[in-house]
């Protein structure tokens, strides 16, 4: 099975492509483009959910960011459980592909960085954002990580987790916290440290700093052009790493898939 990586490059699409996106550009041509049915509703975790399901949220049961339980007769948002996605997920159908497959070497592996619906799930990496909660009331900004111990080894290599710039008033923005694409460089350098150590056979890589302005000023918001060379700078990061990775291993990483999606509130 071809090595893979998938980025949802959220809020990416052909009208910010040019001049100004030269590796996206190059990577359009030497591949293909095509549109995908947007979700309904066109948030976050139902489409993630469609995309790793393949399944609609009548099936997959992820009907929005958030939704009434009446269980508890409350409305819950931004769940992080994987239980939660109700139809067998992407890696769980490759791997038990791979399986099956006479001439496979390796066992087959996923990699799930910063997409939803990511704790406790069956894929072997993954790292999403994850405030901590003490005993005296305190929140604090940080990241959940499968196996646990790649949170404190990936924090010693690239420090804190930009939290601030990844939810929140300071999301897109120069502050004090960070640059406006602080959360989408710290996220494409984890992608990195992952494939170093562990070659995922899957990589599922979610990149969002493009969205919060469209959000904050909508789609023909000036100034959104300037953030297309940002989005450029990491995939290119991302890939030019990854190409060298093929040209010194065995398994070749095939190209990287991108998906535009929708980040909502």
């Amino acid at each position: 099975m071809r090595r893979t990586a998938v980025l949802n490059v959220v809020g990416l699409t052909e009208s910010l492509f040019g001049p100004h996106t030269p590796h996206l550009e190059r990577f359009r041509a030497r591949g293909s483009w095509t549109r995908i049915v947007p979700a309904f509703p066109a948030v976050t975790c139902t489409a993630q959910a469609n995309y790793l399901t393949g399944q609609p949220p009548r099936v997959h049961g992820i009907v929005g960011n958030g939704w009434y339980h009446r269980e508890l007769a409350e409305v819950h948002f931004w769940k992080q459980s994987n239980h939660l996605v109700t139809a067998p997920k992407l890696w769980e159908t490759l791997r038990a592909r791979h399986a099956q497959e006479p001439t496979a070497s390796a066992p087959f592996t996923c990699a799930t960085l910063f997409w939803w619906f990511n704790m406790y799930s069956t894929a072997d990496y993954s790292i999403t954002p994850r405030p901590l909660y003490p005993a005296d009331g305190r929140k604090v900004f940080d990241i959940h990580t499968w196996p646990y111990d790649i949170r404190s080894e990936i924090k010693r290599d690239l420090g804190e987790f930009p939290f601030p710039c990844f939810w929140g008033p300071a999301a897109g923005r120069a502050t004090p916290a960070g640059s406006p694409d602080a959360a989408s460089r710290w996220i494409a350098e984890s992608a990195k440290w992952i494939e170093q150590r562990y070659a995922p056979t899957l990589s599922l890589i979610y990149l969002p700093h493009l969205d919060y302005n469209l959000q904050r000023f909508g789609p023909p918001a000036a100034g959104m052009r300037d953030r297309g060379p940002r989005i450029t700078n990491h995939e290119s990061r991302i890939t030019n790493h990854e190409s060298r990775i093929t040209n010194h291993e065995s398994r070749p990483r095939s190209r990287p898939w991108r998906l535009g999606g929708r980040r909502g509130h």
